[in-house]
């Protein structure tokens, strides 16, 4: 009787065990999946170091269809074009000098308009090359 109990025990706690695997799949899948078909992230990073200031923004395309007529704008009449992201492209770009530093503005075809400051690294590496953004 005793060694049943234990066999008991040990198939509820593997069962349990794959019942949380299986939620986790799950949820893991659901945050995973893009969720619109027209979806941009926008991560503006700026860092500050001994030999200058380094920026860059990285866009990525997290929707389900391309992305066309992408337009980041630095500020002060400073801009760049991407004709088309595809889903999950990424692309990294450096401000020209003379850009605003405060923020930047993403807009692109299907209503996508987002505008993002810069950010600060916690534990800022050098980023790329030297003088962008000054």
């Amino acid at each position: 009787m005793v060694f049943l109990s234990n066999c008991l025990k040990k198939i509820i706690i593997v069962a349990s065990g794959g019942g949380a695997a299986l939620a986790a799949a799950i949820i893991a899948f659901v945050l995973l999946v893009p969720t619109q078909d027209y979806m941009l992230s926008v991560d503006p990073i700026m860092s500050k170091g001994d030999f200058g200031t380094y920026t860059h923004v990285f866009i990525k395309n997290t929707g389900r269809e391309p992305v066309t007529n992408v337009r980041v704008d630095y500020g002060n009449q400073k801009s760049d074009f991407v004709p088309v992201l595809d889903p999950g492209d990424r692309v990294m770009l450096s401000p020209p000098d003379g850009s605003d530093l405060e923020q930047v503005k993403v807009t692109a075809d299907n209503g996508i308009d987002i505008v993002k400051q810069y950010t600060t690294p916690a534990n800022a590496p050098m980023i790329g090359n030297g003088g962008f953004g000054q």
